[in-house]
């Protein structure tokens, strides 16, 4: 890679992904750090970009942090059960669970809109096994490009839901169901509450994205179709990656953890959509 920066030019919610992307490449330079992602670090050096004014705090930080490491455990606990998957990482933005995961035979497909898969292509190169989809994730004209072959599919939505609508939300659930029967769909959610407020959050404002869908019972989603079943439902409260912070946030965490409300203001969430025999298996294990 040359040092040739890149200037960003992104809109409302493109913009978001360097939220993600600074905090960790940031992360990553800590002492004791919670994920380590040197690809993160080598395309922040790249792009131009004045990073201070999306105003991110520590605890944003951490929490995008703890998220991208509880959904790369997911996944690799999936390919190590499923060589020879398919994972589709919907909104991937310029993440790089591709490379932090080893997807061994797996075949990988990240999508997000056009401009940010432009911007992707700056940093990854496609392969046999690696392929970049551009396109809108609510057209699903997208899903006629991956070939599951009647392979176990997972799908990963990291920080994309939450700026969908609900009825966006159901649509997708029930076409990836009717598409990839059997397939496990893992993805971060706000509570209502949480997503009601979200826009007071300063990075948030900065780059003008709009929160739109926010959800208390988890189980309601297994109500949208027969056969959804929540394997979990996965609070920040629980990372054991917590014991590496200082004591204040440790604390902050503990108490948050007494708390439903502030559990489930945003958390991890984790369905088969369609197949309830494959997951019951020796082979998925509920984290503890």
């Amino acid at each position: 890679m040359s040092n040739h920066k890149e200037k960003i030019f992104l809109m409302k919610e493109q913009e978001t992904l360097l939220i993600p992307l600074y905090s960790k490449a940031i992360e990553s330079q800590q002492p004791n750090p919670i994920l380590v992602d040197r690809k993160a670090q080598e395309i922040l050096e790249h792009i131009e970009y004045d990073f201070t004014k999306l105003k991110i705090p520590r605890k944003t930080t951490l929490l995008l942090c703890l998220r991208a490491k509880k959904l790369d455990d997911y996944t690799r606990e999936f390919l190590s059960c499923y060589p020879r998957s398919i994972v589709i990482h919907l909104g991937c933005g310029l993440d790089s669970r591709c490379i932090r995961v080893d997807k061994g035979e797996a075949e990988w497909y990240d999508l997000d809109m056009p401009g940010v898969i432009d911007l992707r292509r700056k940093f990854y190169k496609e392969t046999d096994t690696y392929h970049l989809i551009p396109s809108f994730v609510t057209d699903f004209s997208w899903i006629d490009e991956i070939l599951s072959k009647d392979r176990p599919v997972m799908v990963i939505a990291e920080g994309l839901f939450m700026y969908l609508k609900e009825e966006e939300v159901k649509a997708l659930i029930l076409k990836l169901k009717e598409a990839f029967p059997g397939c496990d769909l893992v993805f971060d959610a706000f509570s209502t509450l949480t997503a009601k407020n979200a826009q007071k959050h300063p990075s948030l404002n900065k780059t003008g994205a709009t929160i739109h869908w926010g959800i208390d019972d988890a189980k309601a989603i297994e109500e949208w179709a027969e056969g959804i079943s929540l394997k979990e439902e996965w609070f920040f409260t629980l990372a054991k990656e917590i014991n590496k912070l200082g004591l204040g946030y440790r604390l902050a965490f503990k108490i948050a953890g007494l708390f439903t409300a502030s559990k489930k203001a945003h958390r991890i969430l984790y369905y088969n959509l369609g197949n309830h025999e494959r997951r019951n298996g020796s082979c998925y294990a509920k984290s503890q």
